[in-house]
């Protein structure tokens, strides 16, 4: 038998995290508690319906034939658990954290505290916090104490939405404790349900660490979002510097350059760094705020290259018929959390442009309403006064693109063999 069979594990939050961590969590043998506020999304997966890239069907419906899998908004389902994992959302708001979601799956589970068990806070957050505000909500009105009656830790979450090779068993996991005994619990768990498990000293620095991957991320695609403008000025082709770049074997990583950045990391992950330093440091995080300069600015700076590109073919932006290919932030996902595309989109509706979207992957629903999403056909094609690739899904007809290369505007170097205009 499993050693896990029979544990109660509760994931708070069913979301692009929550849910790989719950599904792989069954296949381990764990009795899976997913909790979420919205009821209309645990509605959805106890019908065994999925709404992210990375778990079928199939598998929601495998585990709740199994019994082994409960999705609920009832809090009265998170009584008696072994283990319990928060991954709920940590938006900005105004520009600082939003922590309310941590402090109420905290409070929940803190009515629920048994000796021995162990609490592990996913939802990235800035240092310090799992042990002034996340530790505080679980012992609120309790009696047990962290560290000397259950264990707390902090294992930030690497979920890679649509990544088929990184996924949530093979990503290396980062795991920490507020006390030695604590970091063994969590090591223990994870253990059983990912390939790697690397230990950091302390909860601090394992939510810097978090903050340091995205932030570099961040920085490099700023990086190279603004050598693509100072390039176009230049006349220099930028796709062709960043190939010939990354020949070289040592020193370099390659990123490229597109609409912006989105998801639910990049956007706000290393604001989260800047906001404490500043908080607790006293000083700038200037790389931080000068990347994310650039990278906002970048939906603005597409739609400055659309507007001279209709220029030239003396057409106004206001009553142009505009097509985007790709509304979601990266390739082959469905999601819209963030897109800078959902910006480009929005700023050309604005300016009076009729915008029209090509995109298999995402949800309809989920598409603003001053975006028409087509089924493309030759002729949509052909009636655009401008294409823009914006996403470049695999799942698009990229041969019925091709023909119409005077009117494209490629931000992502899909069509390169192509004479398009390209970011």
């Amino acid at each position: 038998m499993n050693q896990e069979s029979g544990r109660k594990l509760v994931v708070m939050g069913q979301g692009y995290v929550g849910i790989p961590l719950a599904m792989r969590a069954v296949e381990a043998g764990f009795n899976v508690v997913g909790f979420d506020v919205d009821k209309a999304r645990v509605d959805c997966l106890a019908r065994g319906e999925t709404f992210i890239e990375d778990v079928t069907d199939a598998e929601i419906a495998e585990a709740l034939l199994a019994g082994k899998y409960l999705p609920t908004s009832d809090p009265a389902a998170l009584a008696g658990f072994d283990i319990a994992v928060v991954s709920v959302p940590t938006p900005l708001r105004y520009g600082a954290p939003d922590l309310e979601a941590v402090k109420r799956a905290a409070s929940e589970l803190g009515q629920h505290l048994t000796p021995g068990c162990c609490v592990i806070l996913e939802s990235t957050t800035y240092p310090g916090s799992t042990e002034e505000v996340f530790i505080p909500s679980l012992q609120a009105g309790g009696k047990l104490l962290a560290g000397e009656d259950f264990h707390v830790s902090y294992s930030p979450e690497r979920i890679d939405p649509g990544n088929s090779h990184w996924n949530f068993r093979s990503t290396p996991k980062l795991v920490s404790g507020l006390k030695e005994c604590c970091a063994r619990a969590a090591e223990s768990f994870y253990g059983g349900i990912v390939d790697t498990v690397v230990t950091v000293a302390g909860i601090r620095e394992a939510e810097a660490a978090k903050l340091l991957e995205n932030t570099f991320r961040n920085v490099n695609i700023a990086l190279v979002n603004e050598l693509a403008i100072c390039c176009h000025g230049l006349g220099i082709d930028v796709w062709e510097v960043i190939d010939a770049a990354s020949t070289k074997p040592f020193g370099f990583m390659r990123f490229n350059p597109g609409a912006g950045v989105g998801g639910h990391c990049l956007p706000v992950d290393p604001t989260y760094l800047a906001w404490e330093v500043e908080r607790d440091a006293g000083r700038q995080f200037r790389c931080v705020d000068v990347a994310n300069d650039i990278n906002q600015h970048m939906p603005n700076y597409v739609v400055q290259r659309a507007i001279g590109h209709l220029n030239r073919h003396c057409k106004s932006i206001n009553g142009s018929r505009v097509l985007l290919l790709g509304l979601a932030y990266k390739p082959n996902s469905g999601d819209l959390r963030e897109s800078p595309a959902i910006e480009v989109a929005k700023l050309l509706a604005e300016l009076g442009a009729k915008v029209e979207a090509v995109d298999p992957v995402v949800d309809p629903a989920n598409v603003p309403m001053y975006v028409d999403l087509i089924v493309p056909t030759a002729e949509d094609l052909a009636r655009a006064d401008l294409i823009v690739v914006l996403t470049d899904h695999d799942d698009i007809d990229w041969t019925l693109v091709a023909p119409n290369e005077d009117r494209i505007l490629d931000t992502r170097n899909r069509l390169r063999h192509l004479a398009v205009n390209r970011l």
